[in-house]
C-alpha cells in the first residue's frame, strides 16, 4: 500500500494498481464453447418466458 502524508499531518493511504494486461482475441475452440453456451441460455429463457406464459 502507498501512504502520503500532507503538510497537515493527514495520512493518504493508497490501493496498489494491479499489472495491466491487453486481453487476446479468443480462439476458435473458446468461439466455439460460446456458441454453444449462447445456444442453451437463449433455449434456458426461451423456456422459462414459454412457462411463464403458459401457466399465467
Amino acid at each position: 500500500m502507498y501512504t502520503t502524508i500532507n503538510e497537515d499531518g493527514v495520512l493518504n493511504n493508497y490501493a496498489t494498481e494491479p499489472q495491466m494486461y491487453y486481453a487476446e482475441y479468443p480462439a476458435i475452440w473458446e468461439q466455439r464453447k460460446y456458441v454453444i453456451q449462447s445456444v442453451f441460455a437463449t433455449l434456458i429463457v426461451t423456456t422459462l418466458v414459454l412457462v411463464a406464459l403458459s401457466v399465467s
